[in-house]
């Protein structure tokens, strides 16, 4: 009989009153490779941090098999120099402040088995660090990011693995190439716990544990694993959306969103845009691809009012060209942007009535009251999204899914004439995605929405778009209009 690694006898997590896990037993024995999967909020990252001992649970957890455990996180925030100030949102695209936070050779040379010339360097060169190694961590994509903190992760030399969600922002190659790093650990004595989408199953996955709200709705072996489909998800109700319409002001005349021509941008020696030359007409969709590190953050960066250098440049938006005497707030009260970068920034003390409130003055928390209108206004948005809910929780409440529902949300609240959308699916659910990819097709419809959606899967794509442009090292290698 095989050696048995870990158990959970009638764990159960609460919060609130309400069990996050309820009355979960599970075992693995050696040999064993587990991803567990479920809809968003159904409990998976807190079975993982409950494996931890981040959370109070009654029952048992037993360890046998496992001394040492690492997890890599969904989300990770950047670290500052010692007695810098704190990071801002911004501040990844000003290379002024680039020497605020260390760089990844510096990170990594904090953790236990750092050494670039000894056998643990083979992680460096299957997840691609090495080009990385001189770069600050606030500079990275967030695809590079994760590549790191896997690195960081290996080089404890644990014996469970925990990843949680570890394909989000990985463009194709980086997908694959984690798949086979994850079947080449399972064949060096690491056992992995894989939280992930029923779409997202490496060959070396055994067995599969599927969570709905905090129960088992499926635990065997990945071959009798048959998942559902998604549902059809959130319903926009008619008549609350003409409301919504007919209390919006009026659209803003423009005729061309964003034009850039010869745009370049550098950091240093290093040329993130070569000479970019690309134009967005009022109510057209673009979906703007390309693999991690191709500039994708940063071409959005210059149209959000982000990125100092857009002065630098030859960049009109909304038919006024860049450094004409426009404030940002001028261009930012125009734009609806969600991204993972910009998730990362937000107080997760505060409410999710207050995240979405925030976006009527484009910060990155609430500041100042808001009047009856603006009040109304809030929950109407949060009633059109089913987020009622959720209205009163705090963000560290929510699963990161749920999160992601409340800073589209926050996007959409004050019915901007352009949304910019970066990878806006990270995080979602397989029903959740469905329902979003259908939602923004009927309110960019609704409201003749310009619409720039960045994403790596085309199956996300809501169907509304139409036109595509794809970076490949800062240059323009596809354009389909």
């Amino acid at each position: 009989m095989t050696a048995l690694l870990l158990t959970f006898e009638e764990v159960t997590v609460k919060l609130g009153g309400a069990a996050l896990l309820d009355h979960l037993n599970w075992t693995i024995h050696r040999g064993q490779q587990w991803a567990i999967v479920g809809p968003s909020g159904s409990g998976k990252t807190v079975l993982a941090h409950t494996l931890l001992g981040t959370h109070f649970y009654t029952g048992h957890i037993g360890t046998p098999g496992f001394r040492r455990v690492a997890i890599v996180e969904q989300q990770h925030r950047f670290k500052h120099r010692p007695g810098s100030t704190e990071l801002y949102y911004q501040q990844r695209f000003n290379a002024s402040d680039a020497d605020q936070t260390i760089t990844v050779e510096q990170e990594l040379a904090e953790y236990a088995g750092w050494d670039q010339a000894s056998a643990d360097s083979r992680w460096l060169d299957l997840l691609h660090i090495r080009p990385l190694l001189s770069k600050p961590l606030i500079q990275l994509s967030n695809g590079e990011n994760k590549r790191v903190q896997l690195t960081i992760a290996l080089l404890s030399q644990p014996e469970l693995l925990i990843l949680d969600n570890p394909f989000l922002g990985l463009d194709t190659e980086g997908r694959a190439t984690l798949h086979t790093i994850i079947n080449e650990l399972t064949t060096r004595q690491i056992h992995i716990l894989l939280i992930t989408s029923p779409n997202e199953l490496p060959s070396s996955i055994t067995h599969i544990g599927q969570l709905d709200q905090g129960k088992w709705v499926f635990l065997g072996k990945k071959a009798d694993f048959h998942p559902d489909r998604p549902k059809t998800g959130i319903q926009l109700d008619p008549a609350l959306l003409k409301e919504l319409k007919a209390g919006a002001a009026p659209g803003d005349d423009f005729t061309v969103a964003v034009k850039m021509s010869n745009t370049s941008i550098r950091y240093g020696e290093a040329l993130i845009l070569d000479n970019i030359n690309w134009q967005v007409r009022k109510g057209e969709r673009w979906n703007v691809s390309g693999p991690n590190g191709a500039g994708k953050s940063t071409i959005l960066s210059l149209i959000t009012a982000d990125n100092p250098q857009a002065y630098a440049n030859e960049i009109w938006l909304f038919d006024r060209r860049r450094g004409t005497g426009e404030s940002i707030w001028d261009i930012k009260k125009k734009i609806g942007f969600v991204s993972p970068e910009l998730h990362l920034y937000f107080d997760t003390g505060a409410s999710c009535f207050e995240v979405i409130a925030s976006g009527l003055f484009d910060t990155i928390g609430l500041f100042r009251p808001l009047n009856p209108e603006q009040e109304a206004l809030v929950s109407q948005w949060i009633r059109l999204l089913s987020l009622q809910d959720l209205k009163t929780k705090r963000l560290a409440q929510l699963s990161t899914g749920q999160q992601r529902m409340v800073l589209l949300a926050r996007a959409l609240i004050k019915n901007p004439p352009m949304l910019i959308l970066d990878e806006p699916c990270q995080g979602l659910d397989e029903e959740q995605t469905s329902s979003f990819r259908g939602l923004i097709t009927s309110l960019c419809e609704a409201f003749d929405t310009t619409l720039i959606y960045v994403s790596h899967y085309r199956q996300e794509l809501p169907s509304c778009i139409d036109r595509f442009l794809q970076l490949e090292k800062g240059k323009i290698v596809h354009l389909s209009e």
